[in-house]
């Protein structure tokens, strides 16, 4: 549902709905406007609806006609659509069928996804499958290019790459709404001309630049990463950072995901630091199943920001206009006013955010929490499948790490709970027939990184502190951003079977323990997502937590966590299957140092 009728081909039929000429198709009667264009709540109020945009706010009575849908809005709210200005739809393991069918009725009537993770595996086929498959959807999708395909090229061995010409070749497109985030801030601080030219070229189609800047603010690094028209960040996880940012006129996403739960402390910046909301964003980033059943998705973000202290109003604009004016799209979409395309939520809890009706481009899509028409999902191509091409099996002897050293000091990847950060730990660990070992007993166990896109046999070793694994082995195709075959473990045995299990099964998640499946979680399509309905892929995850927690792990949403240990575009140390990367100074380091 991307289309959008042109404000020219409606604006006199508008017009006379309004004076009362020609009848409504739809008049929403009585509620109390939440009304983001001037943040207050306005009782009393009707809205008219002629095709898929509004005619008119006030008092509609004179809108009505023989074939006028009337919805009775009597002590309920009147919101815009929710939007989740950032998102990978892939994180949520779904397609963008089944993604759709699981938060339209939570009332989020549009997304802005970056199929990067897709991209990284399949290139732009992989991206126009996602576009493709969203064209009849009753969610409207907006879908930014992916910016750095890989994230950090000569770090890691990804299935594609972009180059700055699809990019702007990608501009000309009239289904790409901008340029997905721009992870390499060092080449936009540091005048890489690859960076520059795919921002040039998103900036002379009059398109939006989305950013990614996981550093400390600091003014220098922050004025120069701005300046070439980066406009927003969803890497924010303090107060002042977002102060910062909001201060040189950046948009800040305060992301409240499934493993990353930074809202809380940012939204400080405008609960107790009193700094305006009109350049704040709440965004998801990635959601899992779990999540978006039990919890939800923008309703549920809402409602957090609600609960800390910000005005309800003032939460729905950061998920209506301000998402509309940072994607320069709020001549047509972002609240509720005449002109505007009629994407429309009414809430009977204004507080719990409670979505009673769903209204997208004009037509009622779900009552009562449920959708009024099943979607249908789409057939994924053979091709987009089998996905993982190891250059040969997976053997104990690939995770041997010689020395003669008898008490090396190594470079350890140590993780937050709940955080997208990392930092560096330098300890000692133990040898084994002179070859250095995990140490359960300090909650440390190596780590392995696969390269499985084009056989070229590349693996990085390393070690990561914090999952509590006593036993047993994990491993991953869904490994952020290039998503190579990921793997953790406390012994080469299991890490080596789980690794062979799921190249046999074509990606996904896994859990073993002595030679033996405790669970998976099959990833049919490119290593990162099922064809399952949202419920079935949540139960496959549950048996994957309960896994986990044999092994030892306790961690809210671990192989969310876990997907990131090779990303190295966020701080302070990941392993991609080249080695190991400090992504402060973005620079290879030893995994021993002594």
């Amino acid at each position: 549902m991307n289309h959008i009728t042109p404000l020219a081909n409606l604006g006199r039929s508008l017009s006379d709905v309004a004076m009362g000429k020609e009848p409504a198709d739809i008049v929403i009667k009585n509620g109390n406007l939440v009304n983001v264009n001037t943040l207050e709540i306005q009782e009393g109020i009707d809205v008219a609806i002629k095709a898929d945009r509004i005619a008119l706010v006030g008092d509609a009575t004179h809108c009505v006609g023989e074939s006028t849908e009337v919805i009775d809005a009597a002590g309920k709210f009147i919101s815009p659509g929710f939007m989740d200005g950032h998102i990978h739809v892939e994180s949520s393991f779904l397609t963008v069928s089944q993604y759709a069918a699981s938060v339209v009725p939570k009332g989020t009537t549009a997304i802005f996804m970056d199929p990067h993770e897709i991209a990284n595996v399949l290139g732009m086929k992989g991206v126009d499958l996602m576009i493709n498959e969203a064209k009849d959807l009753p969610l409207r999708v907006f879908t930014t290019m992916p910016s750095c395909v890989p994230a950090a090229p000569g770090f890691e061995t990804p299935g594609a790459t972009f180059t700055p010409e699809m990019i702007g070749a990608a501009m000309d497109r009239d289904d790409i709404i901008g340029l997905g985030e721009m992870m390499n801030f060092p080449g936009v601080i540091n005048g890489d001309a690859n960076v520059h030219e795919a921002i040039s070229a998103t900036h002379s189609r009059q398109k939006c630049v989305t950013g990614h800047f996981s550093i400390p603010a600091s003014n220098n690094l922050l004025n120069a990463y701005i300046a070439p028209g980066v406009r927003s960040c969803h890497e924010t996880v303090t107060a002042e950072d977002a102060i910062a940012k909001m201060r040189l006129g950046k948009y800040v996403k305060i992301r409240e995901g499934s493993a990353w739960h930074d809202l809380k402390e940012v939204i400080k910046a405008i609960t107790k630091n009193k700094i305006s909301s009109r350049f704040a964003i709440l965004v998801s980033d990635d959601s899992h199943p779990d999540t978006l059943i039990h919890q939800g998705h923008m309703d549920y973000i809402i409602k957090i920001a609600i609960e800390e202290g910000v005005e309800p109003v003032e939460a729905i604009s950061m998920v209506s206009l301000n998402v509309a004016e940072c994607f320069f799209l709020s001549r047509d979409l972002g609240s509720v006013s005449p002109g505007k395309i009629a994407d429309i939520n009414i809430l009977s809890n204004l507080y719990e955010v409670t979505v009673e009706k769903t209204i997208i481009a004009g037509k009622l899509v779900c009552d009562n929490g449920k959708l009024l028409n099943k979607i249908t999902p789409i057939a994924y191509p053979d091709w987009s499948k089998n996905s993982v091409h190891l250059q040969a099996a997976i053997t104990s002897e690939d995770f041997k790490i010689p020395t003669t050293n008898n008490k090396p000091l190594v470079n350890i990847i140590e993780i937050e709970e709940a955080s997208v950060m990392t930092k560096l730990n330098v300890s000692p660990l133990p040898v084994v027939d002179r070859c250095i070992t995990s140490d359960t007993a300090n909650n440390i166990c190596k780590v392995a990184v696969f390269e499985r896109h084009n056989k070229t046999g590349n693996r990085g070793l390393g070690f990561v502190k914090g999952f509590g694994f006593t036993k047993g082995a994990v491993a991953s195709t869904y490994a952020h951003d290039c998503h190579n075959l990921l793997i953790v473990g406390t012994n080469d045995d299991d890490m080596a079977f789980a690794g062979n299990q799921l190249a046999k099964i074509g990606g996904g998640m896994i859990a073993v323990c002595d030679g033996k499946v405790l669970a998976e979680l099959p990833l049919t399509i490119a290593g990162l997502m099922s064809e399952k309905p949202a419920s079935d892929v949540q139960q496959l995850i549950k048996q994957l937590e309960i896994a986990w927690e044999k092994l030892g792990c306790n961690l809210v949403s671990p192989f969310m966590t876990m997907s990131l240990l090779s990303l190295p575009v966020i701080p302070d140390i990941r392993l991609t299957d080249k080695g190991l990367v400090d992504v402060k100074e973005f620079a290879f380091i030893d995994l021993v140092t002594n």
